[in-house]
């Protein structure tokens, strides 16, 4: 389908205001594709999420993008140059335009630096909180920092830029308040510079894109239209893609991977995910919101920490949850990040040594809590709560199982909607966007409340667990600006090591990727898990 100029602005417009546009014309080619959870809003800013983030990739654009091999390349900016340690200069891309018509310029990235530093936008550790931006040009912008960052760019592939101008229009200078009760208006749209454009957005349901006829890059995919939609069932998923009814699903069950493979119609693509899958517990409360134990909290002991880390059979887990598509770890990072991975070891299992942790800890009866968990998030996650609950049984810890969708899941254990945290023990994945050890480090270990005000620290937002300690708080920031990689590798080892003995987290396993793709669909499969369907292609 071809459309001119002058027709794609109006058409963004119309299509816009009636929440959708007819269905290909005949002989289009339409990609179909599922996922087990749902997209929401659509607005990257408002969740620190891959799906979100990959889905949102094929619309929205950053200054630097990812390639097929996780190398960083330019996108919005065609180069840059470290002028000295504390400035950065990007160049900008010339001549692209946004779907709504809107001239690409310094003034969106100026401003989009303004946005993810806005109050609720849950990706502000992308960027340093003190990092400014000077514009030289309307095509040149300067970054400006306080102390030397060598991998400033690193995750900025997912730091969409957004047109200043359609956001004072419609309303999204500031990501949509954690408060709000429902998606405003800007948050059913997206107004991006990238490959595809959104023209109806039913959240939770169904999501449809159109190519963008004017996009600045080469084309590498030959559809006319795609469709998203949630199928939250394994069984109804797979016997859509077996049918022909959609032409990729994310994630296939690992029990349905043979019969897949053996249909004649469809094949499962598998490789290893940096993903990371732990458990997060509540070290940051003074009593744990979700347990009969009053007055103080079990997580701050450090022996209780070890004792659900022991009581848990991460082969078993392997072995009967992950049919043997998991790598367990002894790390909050996939070792393909981290070199000096190999020399840490898990916490032998140990039901024994565990059930004496905890009576040594004061709790010889063991004691109740509730297990959050989403259930469309992550492969099998559901199964291996079940059976994380089922072990800490056997050492007399009565965990009650809360397993729900994950906008659930997030909002609840996440810092959104006014709701800080409401967690006491859960699990979660993470895929580190920079590919390094200190997205990780900073992410998840970084105290909270760094200046003793109550007021959450940017980097630690994806805390679930509120693990703090001060010496990993100054590895933390010497990691960031030092540039010998040995010096650095040896802070990182440190942070990880103090975590490992602290038990700051109880990581679980990096899961496969298991997409059900059809036949007639070639797709890149990247290891961090984003479906980028601008790399695809269907034969009719």
């Amino acid at each position: 389908m071809t459309v001119t100029s002058k027709w794609r602005g109006a058409a963004f417009a119309a299509a816009m205001a009636m929440g959708g546009i007819g269905a290909a014309p005949a002989g289009a080619v339409t990609f179909k594709y599922a996922f087990q959870g749902d997209l929401n809003a659509l607005d990257g800013y408002s969740i620190n999420e891959t799906f979100t983030s990959g889905a949102m990739g094929n619309v929205m654009e950053s200054l630097t993008t990812r390639g097929k091999d996780l190398s960083i390349q330019p996108s919005l900016a065609e180069r840059w140059e470290v002028v000295d340690p504390l400035k950065w200069r990007f160049f900008l891309r010339k001549g692209v335009k946004y779907h709504g018509g809107e001239t690409f310029t310094a003034d969106d990235v100026l401003f989009s630096l303004q946005r993810v530093k806005s109050a609720d936008s849950q990706i502000k550790s992308r960027v340093p909180g003190d990092m400014e931006a000077v514009k030289v040009d309307d095509y040149t912008v300067d970054f400006i920092l306080k102390t030397p960052n060598p991998i400033l760019h690193a995750e900025w592939d997912t730091w969409h830029i957004w047109s200043k101008s359609y956001c004072e229009k419609n309303g999204c200078t500031e990501v949509q308040s954690g408060k709000a009760t429902a998606l405003q208006p800007f948050a059913l749209k997206a107004n991006g510079t990238g490959a595809f454009m959104i023209v109806s957005h039913e959240p939770g349901v169904k999501t449809v894109f159109k190519p963008n006829p004017n996009w600045w890059g080469k084309k590498e995919h030959n559809f006319d239209e795609v469709i998203f939609q949630t199928i939250k069932s394994d069984a109804t998923r797979v016997a859509a893609l077996l049918s022909g009814e959609i032409d990729m699903m994310d994630p296939v069950p690992l029990q349905d991977i043979e019969r897949v493979n053996a249909s004649g119609v469809a094949r499962v693509l598998t490789g290893p995910e940096v993903r990371t899958i732990f458990l997060n517990m509540d070290q940051f409360r003074d009593e744990l919101v979700y347990s009969n134990v009053k007055g103080k909290n079990p997580f701050k002991d450090v022996r209780v920490r070890k004792a659900f880390y022991q009581a848990i059979d991460i082969e078993a887990i392997k072995a009967k949850v992950m049919r043997g598509s998991s790598t367990p770890s002894a790390l909050m990072i996939a070792p393909e990040f981290f070199a000096g991975s190999k020399a840490f070891k898990r916490h032998p299992y140990d039901p024994e040594a565990s059930k004496k942790l905890l009576t040594e800890a004061g709790y010889p009866d063991g004691f109740e809590i509730v297990m959050d968990c989403p259930n469309d998030r992550y492969v099998n996650d559901e199964a291996i709560c079940q059976a994380v609950t089922a072990m800490l049984a056997r050492i007399n810890i009565k965990a009650k199982l809360n397993a729900i969708p994950k906008a659930k899941f997030f909002e609840k254990c996440g810092f959104t909607r006014g709701k800080p945290y409401d967690c006491s023990f859960n699990l979660l994945g993470w895929t580190p966007g920079s590919g390094d050890s200190w997205n990780v480090i900073a992410s998840h270990a970084t105290c909270r409340d760094a200046d003793g005000k109550g007021k959450v620290s940017p980097a630690a937002l994806s805390s679930y667990g509120g693990y703090c300690n001060p010496k990993v708080d100054d590895l933390s920031v010497k990691i960031l600006v030092e540039t010998d990689i040995a010096k650095r590798d040896a802070m990182i080892a440190e942070a990880f090591t103090i975590m490992h003995e602290e038990v700051s987290h109880i990581p679980l396993h990096q899961q496969a990727l298991a997409w059900g793709v059809s036949k007639k669909v070639d797709i890149v499969q990247r290891p961090d898990n984003q479906i980028l369907f601008y790399w695809a292609t269907k034969k009719e």
